[in-house]
């Protein structure tokens, strides 16, 4: 089946905030806060960093392309270690704290998914490199986690085959997201309120009751 190619980074965007994901690959807008730089930085220190193998022995790729023809996904992979049993293992670079985000664990899942197909071989678990804190959180790919990807793209392929941007989100991921300033949540909030307290002023005519 022929499906039009998700981003992973796609996955993980929409996984937090529709609207977000919406406003980055539907109108093409983004803008960097501190948040963002230090993610970019941190993804850029990947392929020159010494980076800590999970087994001994290791071959580590850098920042290799992946893909996925069955389920329409492309993108890369921050680090992929090739274990000396043949075990593929996926780690994904975050600059903040460990802990665990939906979000982050769904791009890994699709990462693996695309090495699964590219390789021939499962890909069973991989990890979150967590780079304020230095460690790993390792994540395995339930069969959940799989089905959630496949939804995910197909909800992001039916927003930008529609052209509309979901509505915002409008709580805590809102306060320090760099795309705040054009997504306006507490105004569009305002008029959706503003709108229903005309609603009940009026009949379904227009005419005062």
């Amino acid at each position: 089946m022929t499906h039009e190619a998700i981003n992973l980074s796609a996955l993980n965007q929409y996984a937090y905030c529709p609207r977000r994901c919406g406003l980055i690959y539907l109108e093409g807008e983004f803008d960097q806060n501190v948040h963002t730089a230090r993610g970019n930085a941190e993804h850029e220190r990947v392929d020159c960093a010494a980076h800590l193998a999970g087994k001994d022995g290791a071959r580590l790729d850098y920042a290799l392309p992946v893909w996925s023809q069955a389920a329409g996904l492309i993108g890369k992979c921050d680090v992929v270690e090739h274990w000396p049993d043949g075990t593929l293992f996926p780690v994904e670079y975050k600059h903040g704290p460990r802990r665990k985000w939906l979000n982050d664990d769904l791009q890994l899942t699709a990462q693996a998914i695309c090495l699964e197909e590219m390789f021939g071989r499962p890909v069973p678990a991989g990890a979150i490199y967590h780079a304020s804190s230095r460690r790993r959180r390792e994540v395995t790919f339930t069969p959940e986690l799989r089905a959630l990807v496949a939804q995910t793209a197909e909800a992001i392929r039916a927003m930008l085959t529609s052209g509309r941007l979901p509505p915002p989100v409008n709580d805590q991921r809102c306060r320090e997201c760099s795309l705040k300033d054009l997504c306006q949540p507490e105004a569009i909030a305002a008029r959706t309120k503003q709108r229903a307290l005309r609603d009940t002023l009026f009949d379904p005519n227009g005419a005062m009751d």
